[in-house]
């Protein structure tokens, strides 16, 4: 029996023992997580231009999201200059998930040779001259001057086929002379 209070150790003990060790435990997991969470001045993606800037203007050269989102639709992607960013998100909350997010993917990239002029010649959408919209800053010096851009609603709409929980919906311009696709898509993840 146990002296103190005329009982058996028991229930309250096991309970307490339970809830320093459990605590414990959480808060070893969130240092963990703490340090491992990229922070202001890490660069959680590697081939970026530079891992000190927010997300909106971090220009990124990593193709393999791009060629995870557009490889159906256009074929495997080279030498790509994009940015990708929470359009409703501030500087400060841009690592916090939220329901409906919406993720603007704006960018330039080389194509495979010829898939261009393929898609523009033989995926039975019509194309036709189009204006390239007006770049974000931080892409006018990726954007070649005398691009024949070439566009099509047909192929906009064939190309942004909805996904799993992913709604996507922007524009293409293929300039088929020089393998290039110029995108600016909007993703809502719901």
């Amino acid at each position: 029996m146990d002296d103190q209070r005329g009982r058996a150790p028991g229930r309250g003990d096991r309970r307490r023992f339970l809830a320093l060790t459990g605590g414990a435990a959480l808060l070893l997991t969130a240092a963990g997580a703490a340090a491992l969470w990229p922070g202001p001045h890490q660069d959680p993606h590697p081939g970026s231009e530079s891992g000190s800037e927010p997300d909106r203007q971090r220009v990124r050269t990593d193709p393999a999201p791009l060629n995870s989102r557009f490889e159906p639709a256009l074929g495997p992607l080279a030498d790509p200059h994009w940015l990708g960013y929470d359009i409703d998100a501030s500087s400060a909350d841009r690592f916090l998930p939220r329901p409906d997010s919406r993720i603007r993917l704006v960018g330039i990239a080389r194509m495979r040779p010829g898939a261009a002029a393929r898609i523009v010649e033989g995926s039975g959408h019509a194309f036709g001259p189009a204006e390239l919209p007006d770049p974000p800053a931080r892409l006018r010096a990726h954007v070649p001057a005398g691009a024949r851009w070439q566009g099509s609603p047909g192929f906009d709409a064939a190309a942004n086929r909805p996904g799993p929980s992913v709604v996507p919906s922007g524009t293409y311009r293929l300039d088929a002379g020089r393998d290039l696709v110029w995108f600016d898509v909007v993703l809502l993840h719901t």
